[in-house]
């Protein structure tokens, strides 16, 4: 056993003593010397930054048209704000008229009969009250005195047919004897005024002229009344033209 293990070993050494020398081609194998490298002939790439992509100018948005036929459907709201534009949409609620006070006249002779009746139509109870004036009519819009009593009859008839039924004659002796006084003022520009609304209904011959004399005039008060009454007023002093109302104080003394 021993003898085959050397003569094995033995054999072992002479074939790989035949395969150094190349006797069977085996380990024949051409061994290329690599190149010398050219040193000169190397360059160091540099890292190149990437070339930054071209940035594009934003373009403006495009609206596109939404078609009409295209529902919407609407934002949704929250409820609080909804209810506060409810509130401000609603209008505020409007405050009843505060009554107010007035004053009207002055008023005497026919005019004070005329103005009372109509005033006492109106039944206003303790909202109406008057006071009495003592004044010096300075202006009175007049026709000259006429002849006779005869003369007197034919100018009224002429002035009821114009519809001027608000007159005065006077009587007695002097200068005014059968005069027909048609107003008194206390201004010039009052006795013009209804003597400019007589010519409009076809009286010729009246006059304004002054006449300084103390009269008793009548002014009417009105404490807080409302503003139908106040409409109704305001259509009745057209019928007295040489009247005036005014605001006044509420509370006055009657």
């Amino acid at each position: 056993m021993r003898n085959l293990f050397w003569i094995l070993l033995l054999g072992n050494v002479i074939l790989f003593a035949l395969m150094q020398r190349g006797e069977f081609g085996w380990g024949k194998q051409e061994i290329r010397a690599q190149p010398d490298l050219h040193g000169e002939m190397i360059r160091m790439l540099s890292a190149q930054p990437a070339t930054p992509a071209k940035q594009s100018t934003p373009s403006k948005p495009v609206s596109v048209p939404l078609p009409s036929h295209v529902p919407v459907s609407p934002r949704p709201v929250a409820s609080s704000k909804l209810n506060l534009s409810m509130d401000m949409a609603t209008p505020a609620a409007v405050k009843p008229a505060v009554p107010v006070c007035l004053e009207w006249g002055e008023f005497s002779g026919p005019d004070l009969a005329r103005a009372t009746a109509a005033l006492s139509a109106m039944q206003l109870g303790d909202k109406l009250s008057q006071r009495q004036i003592d004044r010096e009519i300075g202006y009175w819009v007049y026709m000259p005195p006429l002849r006779n009593k005869a003369a007197v009859n034919r100018k009224i008839a002429e002035l009821k047919a114009l519809g001027v039924n608000d007159y005065f004659v006077v009587q007695g002796s002097g200068r005014w004897q059968n005069a027909i006084s048609l107003g008194v003022f206390k201004t010039q520009d009052a006795a013009q005024n209804f003597l400019h609304a007589l010519n409009t209904k076809g009286v010729r011959t009246a006059r304004v002229g002054e006449r300084l004399s103390k009269v008793k005039t009548t002014l009417f008060i009105f404490n807080g009344v409302d503003a139908v009454t106040q409409a109704k007023l305001a259509a009745m002093q057209k019928d007295f033209p040489g009247s005036e109302m005014n605001a006044a104080p509420c509370g006055l003394t009657r």
